[in-house]
């Protein structure tokens, strides 16, 4: 391999670990922002026409403006909180484990968003209910 070639190599993968890096850190901003209740943050990661999906509920909200609309009609008697397990993906798909806890009660969540020229474009969530711990004394368990 000339050195030219390499130097394609190196600047395609440094671009592509930035650009990973760069979602990344948006990512945390947008769940910093959603546990602060600052709405305005929150939002700036999804694209003007981007999807927000809620499977279990057949729930579909278009565009950005209707997501960060549709957040004001959400029960709340107390603060909710989104803890952040983890963040896992690169390129333009990316999942987010996190329990999100409405007036105390927790739910396990997780997020897939798809990202378009750097922002969020199509995001699917999906709620997990609660399991009881297996009682069986098992390998499996």
């Amino acid at each position: 391999m000339n050195s030219a070639a390499r130097y394609d190599s190196w600047t395609r993968r440094w671009k592509s670990e930035m650009d990973d890096r760069t979602v990344r850190v948006s990512l945390e901003r947008h769940w910093d922002a959603s546990d602060g209740s600052d709405s305005q943050v929150e939002h700036e990661i999804y694209r003007e026409d981007a999807v927000l999906d809620y499977p279990q509920t057949g729930e579909r909200i278009r565009g950005r403006h209707n997501i960060q609309e549709s957040r004001s009609f959400q029960p709340r008697t107390e603060r909710f909180t989104v803890e952040r397990k983890r963040i896992i993906g690169s390129g333009d798909l990316w999942v987010t484990e996190f329990i999100l806890s409405y007036d105390g009660v927790r739910s396990y969540a997780v997020s897939i968003m798809e990202f378009r020229e750097g922002l969020g474009g199509q995001r699917n969530t999906i709620f997990l209910r609660s399991v009881r711990p297996c009682t069986l004394a098992c390998a499996s368990c």
